[in-house]
Parts: structure tokens; sequence; C-alpha cells
């Protein structure tokens, strides 16, 4: 594990004068694992790794080589059809018209019918595109730059760097000067990232699909990403060995760092290159100084949280110096009864209860004497109408 390696699992933010350095190896010579110099760590490597950011704008990007393409907008159109109408027990799909073949009166047009048109025929003014924020692809970015200093996220990706002897993998200037692929093949060889050429090689297979009949017969793994700062031949040294990709630091793509969105490409710089990251991208306390955003420089994304591991905070002896012993047992069923039926239980959740019951009845037994009282109760007036209409009736009678 290198420095590096150490720093990023452990969560940490270090000071520009503490970074970790990496080792610049000799790209000329025959002594292997020689160091040159020792440069610091870019900022951009301490960069959060999003995995979730790098797969959305991966997926943006990668619409925007896309080529129009569409059905030809005559295709199951081609015949004379008419429907029969209502009447004849049979559909009313279009029928091809005429008489002498068996073609004659089969459904046509629909896309239910054999020989007609498909549903929703491709067009080819379709939004082809699509649009990606900037500040995100400069997210993704610096989340790929930072996870291909990652070895256990560089072999995940499938890369064989075994043989190497640190990662991020640095080399002399000296480089970008080579014009002979022969040379470059010895250099891989010699730095240890020639196995995962090999890897290429040994992947090559025939394309399942018709891509095979559209100039894009093979497939094959992706092998080591060559960045450098200024081309002097190196990408005519490097260009025609298999999987082998180059990518100038000024211009890096998503599409090159994450193929697939998937994190952790194998990347292969050269000092130039490495020491222009934090001219590009900036570090953690100062800002870049070649990328703007309306006029605003750009700043590295910072991590919400130093240490994003929740088991490691969790068991930490600060947390845990903190936390309640954990208690031995059960703790004793207790039977829940309804305060509303058991008045001991209402009394100690609502001392007032009773009272306020005891009144409730003192009140419920006085409206109902009162109603009572109204009841039985005789107006006199309605006594005297009483009797002065049966007299009267009385009287009529006799």
């Amino acid at each position: 594990v290198n420095g590096f390696e150490r720093l990023y699992l452990s969560g940490g933010t270090y000071p520009m004068a503490s970074r970790p350095t990496v080792s610049v190896f000799q790209a000329e010579g025959e002594e292997e694992d020689k160091v040159a110099a020792q440069v610091a760590l870019p900022g951009v490597f301490l960069a959060p790794v999003r995995p979730d950011v790098v797969h959305q704008v991966h997926t943006g990007i990668a619409k925007n080589k896309r080529q129009a393409y569409c059905v030809n907008k005559y295709a199951g159109k081609s015949v004379s059809a008419a429907s029969w109408g209502t009447g004849r027990a049979v559909s009313r799909i279009p029928r091809v018209q005429g008489g002498g073949t068996h073609r004659s009166g089969q459904g046509a047009f629909g896309n239910m019918c054999r020989g007609g048109r498909m549903f929703a025929p491709t067009k080819q003014w379709r939004k082809w595109h699509q649009k990606v924020n900037v500040t995100q692809k400069r997210y993704a970015v610096a989340s790929a730059l930072a996870a291909s200093a990652v070895p256990a996220l560089v072999m995940a990706r499938g890369h064989r760097i075994d043989g190497l002897s640190e990662v991020p993998l640095v080399v002399t200037n000296a480089v970008e000067s080579t014009t002979k692929t022969a040379n470059a093949v010895a250099l891989l060889k010699k730095l240890g990232a020639y196995a995962d050429v090999e890897k290429v090689i040994s992947s090559k297979t025939m394309r399942a699909g018709k891509g095979k009949m559209r100039n894009r017969r093979f497939v094959q793994r992706r092998g080591p990403l060559i960045i450098y700062a200024t081309d002097s031949g190196i990408t005519r040294a490097f260009r025609n060995i298999p999987g082998v990709e180059l990518a100038c630091v000024d211009s890096l793509n998503l599409l090159q760092l994450a193929p697939g969105g998937h994190l952790g490409r194998f990347c292969v710089w050269t000092q130039g290159a490495f020491e222009q990251l934090d001219a590009i991208f900036g570090t953690a306390s100062k800002p870049s100084s070649e990328k703007t955003r309306h006029k605003v420089p750009y700043r590295l994304p910072q991590l919400q949280m130093v240490n994003s591991d929740l088991s490691r905070l969790i068991n930490s002896d600060e947390v845990q110096s903190k936390v309640n012993m954990p208690k031995e047992g059960q703790k004793p069923a207790v039977l829940k009864r309804n305060p509303l039926k058991v008045p001991s239980v209402m009394a100690a959740l609502n001392p007032a209860a009773e009272d306020a019951k005891k009144r409730a009845r003192e009140e419920q037994a006085a409206a109902e004497k009162s109603k009572a009282a109204k009841k039985n109760a005789k107006d006199p007036e309605v006594v005297a109408l009483k009797k002065s209409f049966y007299s009267s009736m009385v009287g009529d009678e006799f």
C-alpha cells in the first residue's frame, strides 16, 4: 500500500507541505525501478470518489457521439391498400387491393400485419445529444483521477498492476520524445506495466451481433492510459500498442478515465503532466489557475465528511467511550390495560378524570330531572282551554 492509499483509506486531509510524495521513475536506461525524483501528490487525487456522479456524467457524455438513424419512411407503406369497411365480418385493417395473387386481401400498413410498418417508426430528429453541466463533468473527472490512484480500485477494474512499484505511476519527461514503438514496449516492460497489455492481447475476440459486419469486428479490453504534457512523438510510439490510449493532460476525457462509467483506469503519467494537475484543478486550499466558470476560478469538490466509513466511526474508541454499556437480560413485560375500562389505570394517566366523570354524571342527572319535571307539569292555560272546549262541545250537543 503506497502513501496515498493509506491517506485515502484513513479519510484524512493533509496540508500542502505534508502531502504524500510520488516517485518519478527513470524512462531511459536499463535499470529497473530507478527513481529519478520525488514529487508531491497533486490535490486532485484527494477529491471525493463518487461513482454515482461518474456514472451519470458518463451516460450523458457517451450520448454525444451517436449518429442519427431511422427506418425508411416508406417502409411497409409501398402497397396500395384500403379497408373493406364494416359489414363483411372482417377487421377494418387496410387490405391489399387487386386479385390474382395471395397478397391481395392481406392486411397491410399496420404494425401487427406481415409486411407492415413498425409501430412509431423511428425518426432522425430524435433528441440524440445531451447537455451535461460543466461543473458536473469536472467533478466526475476529478473523481476518476482520484480513483485511478487507489490500487484496490484499479485492480477491481481488471488491470494487471501486480508488477508495478507504485500507483500512480509517474515517468520522467524523456518518454515524451520516444518515437519508436519498440522503445515504448521496452519501457512498459521495464516499468512492469506490460502485463496489462498482454491481458488486452489475450482478450481480443469476435464481437457478438451485427457490429461484426459494420467495421467493428473485434472487441478487446482497455489497457494503460498514457497521459502526457507535450507530444514530441509519444503518440506515434504508443498508438499501435493494443489497448494503450493516450491523452493530453490539458484535455482529460471521462470516457477514457472511466470507460463504461467504471472507476479505476490504470494511468501512466509523465512528470510534466503530473506536475500540471495542481494548476489545472487546484488544491484543497488554492483554486485552479486555468479553469474558470463565469469568470470564477474553479475549486475542487470538498468532502462533506472527513471520514465516511460509518462502521469505523461507530467502533472508534472516541465514540465507544461515550456509549452506554449494553444491558443484559430483557425488560419485564407489562400487561397493557385499557384506561377507558380500568379506572385505576385512567387515574394514573389522568388524576382529574374521576372528578370530571362525577361532574358529568351530576350534570346528566340534573338535566334528566329538569326534563321530567317539565314533562309532568301542567300549563294552566292549556287546562283552561281544554275545559272551555269541552264545555262548548257539550253545549252544542244538547
